[in-house]
Parts: C-alpha cells; structure tokens; sequence
C-alpha cells in the first residue's frame, strides 16, 4: 500500500510540482491550500508525512506544526517544512516546534524526495533491531519503538527516537554535531548544525528527568553519559 502523503501550500505550481513529484516516487498525496485545511485533512487521513508550508493564508504553517504537534493523534506524523531561503528564523522556529527536517525554497524537487524518503526511513529502521536499553529509571526499546522513565513514555518523534537511540548507543564517546547529522539525518555533506542543537533542546525538554543522560561537550558536540 503506498504511502500517503499531506502537501500544504497555497501556490498551486508549487503543489502540482511536488504532488507530481511525489507520486513519481510511488507516494499517493493530498492536498491542502490553507492551514485550517491541513489540519482538517491530517487529523481525518493521518498521512506518512506532512510537506509543509511556512507562509499559509490565515493559519501559518508555524502554528500549523504547534497544533499538529500538541494533538496526541498527529503528533508523531513527520513534519518536511518548505521555507524560503531568506527566513532563517523561521527555519529554527519550526525546527524548534516539532517539525523533522526542512527544503529551501526554490527546491530540488530530487532533494525534497530524497529528505522524504530519509525521513520516512528514520521510523522503519528503529524496528529493525531487537534490543532494549535500560540506565537507570531510562528505558529504550528500539523493536517498540519506546522511551520510558519508569513507568512514562515520551512523546517523541521518528527522528527524536533515533537521535536518542544513536547517542545510548554510544554511551559515552562524544558525538559531533556533523556526525549526528550523518547518522540520524543521513545528511552526506554537513549543513547548518543548529538542526542538530534544536532537536536537542527539544528531546532534552520531552524527556524532563532523564535529560540528564545528555551531555553537551562545548565546541564539540554531545554524549550520552550513564
């Protein structure tokens, strides 16, 4: 069955440029021109993935990720942001508010299915393996695709889970920023770390007394310590 993905964005070329590419790439799409529509069309379909707008007439597609991100039905849908190349801020913004991963418009309609497909991969390879992790009161299954503190689990993304699983993984030995960017994004060459740094305020802030694990090793990167 093909997976379904949710295209938002009131440019009709743009939308017909990435549902056409989309569905070369053997993805079924929908549409959405407005943000009360997306998040109409997420909550009835739940698709595989969001593509998503940042400049959206009446709910913009920052805030659009916030409610996606609050409703227990949608928040673990990936969430692509499509943002225009000068709106660095926004890019952090919506990196910060839950989204996985974000394209620069104007856009290689090749880049966009690539960062889909890497997206989408992150929560099929956490089911891979058949192992759990436990330190302390913290408890990691990867086949459940699980993260506890006692008896709590988080609330985290795809690519939360991953980011998490790769530095327990490595407990102790400092992880580069361009090395978590190679493995957990799957990123060949580096690009702006701070997505790095946002998912990791981000995991910290879900993950409450257990954020104690992560280390931040200033000028270097992060590590998992027990």
């Amino acid at each position: 069955m093909k997976q379904k993905i949710l295209i938002v964005d009131d440019e009709p070329e743009a939308v017909e440029l990435v549902e056409f590419n989309l569905r070369q790439a053997g993805f079924d799409t929908t549409t959405a021109a407005d943000g009360e529509e997306a998040l109409k069309k997420a909550k009835a379909q739940l698709p595989a993935l969001v593509v998503l707008d940042l400049m959206l007439p009446e709910i913009d597609g920052l805030e659009v990720c916030k409610l996606l991100r609050r409703d227990s039905s949608t928040s673990k849908i990936p969430i692509l942001m499509l943002t225009a190349k000068a709106a660095e801020i926004d890019r952090v913004l919506g990196l910060e508010l839950g989204a996985d991963d974000y394209v620069t418009k104007p856009f290689s309609p090749r880049e966009l299915i690539l960062r889909v497909k890497k997206i989408l991969q992150r929560g099929e390879s956490a089911g891979d393996k058949r192992e759990t992790m436990r330190f302390g009161d913290l408890l990691i299954d990867i086949p459940k695709h699980r993260a506890a503190w006692k008896t709590k689990s988080f609330d985290l993304t795809a690519t939360e889970f991953k980011l998490l699983t790769v530095l327990a993984e490595r407990a102790g030995r400092v992880q580069s920023r361009d090395a978590l960017l190679r493995d957990v994004w799957e990123y060949d060459a580096a690009i702006d770390t701070r997505t790095v740094d946002t998912h990791m305020r981000r995991l910290r802030e879900k993950l409450g007394p257990a954020a104690k694990h992560l280390d931040t090793v200033r000028g270097v990167g992060y590590r998992f310590v027990e």
